[in-house]
């Protein structure tokens, strides 16, 4: 496991290459394939983590633009939705002053 000092410290966790356990008597197959599934996803996962790491330190234009866009339309609808309960309160107000 990785241990950060800081908020902005980049550590890059440690591959492990170790081959498979010798001790394969004591190992089903599939215990084995399971085990060489894990150390090729913890391999995986080792090479994912610098790239997310960059990507999320340096946001894409596309994404701020994606971003920006959402927050138009989430605006939009919470505007809508503030205009609608007022409406329907409003009316209510009305029916019951009617009464």
């Amino acid at each position: 496991m990785a241990s950060t000092t800081g908020p902005n410290s980049t550590t890059t966790p440690p591959t492990h290459n170790a081959p498979p356990h010798d001790s394969s008597d004591a190992l089903s197959p599939l215990e084995q394939e399971v085990l060489e599934e894990y150390a090729l996803l913890l391999e995986n996962l080792n090479k994912l983590s610098p790239l997310l790491e960059s990507l999320s330190a340096n946001p894409t234009a596309q994404v701020l633009d994606g971003l920006r866009m959402l927050e138009r339309k989430t605006s939009l609808v919470s505007t809508l939705l503030k205009a609608s309960v007022y409406s329907i309160v409003l009316q209510q107000e009305m029916l019951e002053g009617e009464e």
